[in-house]
């Protein structure tokens, strides 16, 4: 580390800490050829996650946007906004867990789908309809007939 005041590259450290919000590492160096002392703070390098979507264009992963559309899925469903901020705190972590740099629009709109799937079914076909941009009706039929056939359905029971 060079020295602020003298530009000398020789120095040592007398203290080390962690900050008080523990992403960080504060150190307290003397410079050994004109002897002041500096802080310097050591930081883990995060490089932003991209997303690449569907034309293989890339912009930057943004929470919000999971976010977004789940609240549009989820509108007039009784569904709170905790539970959907959860469910977008589950996808954010599964996402930082798999990738470290890029993750496909794909990977997230499928997870999206498999917490809707679980947590409301209307929720999920509007969420569906959306992502898998149906052409007609029978491409809608199709994502439907999978949960159509699930015991309780066509009871009413879910």
């Amino acid at each position: 580390m060079r020295c602020p005041f003298c530009k000398d590259d020789n120095d040592r450290v007398i203290d080390s800490r962690s900050s008080s919000d523990g992403y960080s590492v504060r150190r307290r160096r003397e410079c050994l050829e004109c002897h002041k002392r500096y802080t310097t703070y050591e930081r883990v390098e995060e490089v932003p996650l991209r997303v690449v979507k569907k034309d293989g264009s890339r912009a930057p992963f943004e929470r919000t946007r999971i976010l977004s559309g789940l609240i549009k899925a989820c509108e007039k469903r009784p569904v709170s906004i905790n539970t959907i901020e959860d469910i977008v705190d589950k996808i954010e972590r599964e996402i930082s867990e798999v990738f470290d740099r890029e993750v496909t629009s794909k990977f997230i709109g499928d997870l999206v789908m498999r917490e809707l799937k679980i947590l409301d079914q209307v929720a999920y076909v509007r969420f569906a309809s959306v992502y898998h941009e149906f052409k007609d009706v029978t491409e809608f039929l199709e994502e439907l007939r999978p949960m159509l056939s699930e015991p309780g359905i066509r009871n009413g029971l879910r």
